[in-house]
């Protein structure tokens, strides 16, 4: 049997909530504690990772085992798991077909279910991930990996690779980068090693105040760039990469290759027919401000497989299921969504093994420091590199996921 928001009552009033990572828990910690009715995630994978430890984890700053726990024991208490994996949704009937075979009906519908790493989409890159010089800080088990890989190199060519927008953080994808060429220093073998970024903009960011920092960083580590170049082809067995931009083209060889794919969203979302027609990348549709659907008043998105008009990281998650819970419970009670998402995102980017440049910022481009007299928040600090590596992780695991912060 079908309820409307009008007539359900809050006991049996179900809400569903496609993904169990940052996004998932989070609003589903936030749901169940407005009491808003019946909360179940859906989430086919057991281990839940903390994403942004794997940058600290391929750059040797961290163990593979502290970004990691079951998922059961993540789950927020009063939320159900179904542990399944979603093969499509129909929103005329408000209704979650399984992969497994089964459905499950929905009164509300949270769509969580971040990005899809493409690593197909790159010929060859699937291959080369599989070699032993082949490494990323986008899987777990390849961060684990790049720590060894990393640590170990003392000569030769190290090739870095950041994939172009839309991404998850994708300017994550320096970090490593920045935390191997500090180790190299350390060691005494950094001027051995060719080190090279491509980049898919003409900058390391795109917010002025930012690429003055990781440039001063850059030129300091005596890093070669090719800016406004992506990831075109990747020969393993010659260890070799094609790069390009437009008609240019440029072969390297590499010794080490860390490479962070293109990505995009689940592809059942846009054959729901949830993603906007003309949105190639297939994110959710929804208005950006309240994360409420164009066209299907009762289904939500946040986190990466939303159209939220702003850079993707995991630490803009929190403002958004902030909002989202707010305007859930204004439909619910009959009115219209006021909470208004500005874009605040946030990438901390370790450019030492001890100090972080801390970028804030909204959807426009515009700094948006957490304290916000303190305008030069975002310059490198060991402050920064403290609450990035030391408290936001405890925070994630018994706050954030909890939908308690």
């Amino acid at each position: 049997m079908s309820h409307s928001p009008a007539t359900a009552g809050v006991d049996d009033r179900r809400i569903v909530v496609i993904g169990g990572g940052n996004a998932g828990l989070s609003i589903a910690g936030r749901l169940h504690h407005a009491r808003l009715g019946d909360v179940t995630v859906i989430e086919p994978r057991t281990l839940h990772v903390f994403a942004p430890l794997q940058s600290h984890i391929a750059g040797g700053a961290a163990r593979a085992s502290l970004a990691a726990r079951a998922q059961a024991d993540v789950m927020p208490p009063g939320v159900r798991w179904l542990r399944d994996e979603v093969f499509t949704v129909d929103p005329a009937a408000r209704r979650v077909h399984l992969v497994s075979g089964a459905h499950l009906d929905y009164d509300q519908l949270v769509v969580a279910a971040g990005m899809r790493m493409a690593w197909e989409s790159i010929p060859g890159l699937p291959e080369a991930m599989a070699a032993p010089e082949g490494i990323s800080n986008y899987d777990y088990e390849l961060a684990a990996k790049a720590s060894g890989v990393l640590r170990d190199v003392r000569a030769g060519t190290v090739v870095f690779t950041q994939p172009p927008e839309p991404a998850s953080c994708g300017a994550a994808a320096q970090k490593p980068m920045y935390l191997a060429c500090d180790w190299w220093r350390a060691v005494g073998v950094l001027d051995d090693i060719r080190v090279i970024f491509v980049a898919p903009d003409p900058v390391p960011f795109g917010i002025p105040a930012i690429d003055r920092e990781l440039q001063r960083k850059i030129d300091e580590y005596g890093i070669e760039v090719r800016y406004s170049r992506e990831l075109r082809t990747v020969d393993a067995a010659a260890r070799t990469i094609t790069i390009g931009h437009g008609d240019a083209e440029e072969t390297l060889s590499y010794d080490v290759l860390h490479a962070v794919p293109p990505q995009r969203a689940p592809e059942w979302i846009a054959g729901s027919g949830l993603a906007a027609s003309d949105d190639p990348h297939g994110f959710v549709d929804v208005d950006p401000e309240t994360f409420q659907h164009e066209r299907h008043p009762e289904v939500w998105a946040l986190g990466d497989a939303a159209a939220v008009a702003t850079r993707r990281s995991g630490g803009a998650i929190r403002r958004q299921a902030k909002a989202l819970v707010k305007n859930m419970q204004a439909v619910l009670a009959g009115r219209e969504p006021s909470q208004k998402y500005d874009g605040y995102s946030v990438v901390p980017f370790t450019v030492s093994r001890r100090t972080v440049v801390f970028a804030e910022f909204d959807r426009v481009g515009h700094l948006k420091p957490t304290v916000p007299f303190w305008r030069s928040l975002y310059k490198e600090r060991r402050l920064s590199w403290i609450a990035d590596r030391r408290i936001l992780p405890w925070v994630y695991w018994h706050l954030i996921l909890r939908g308690r912060d």
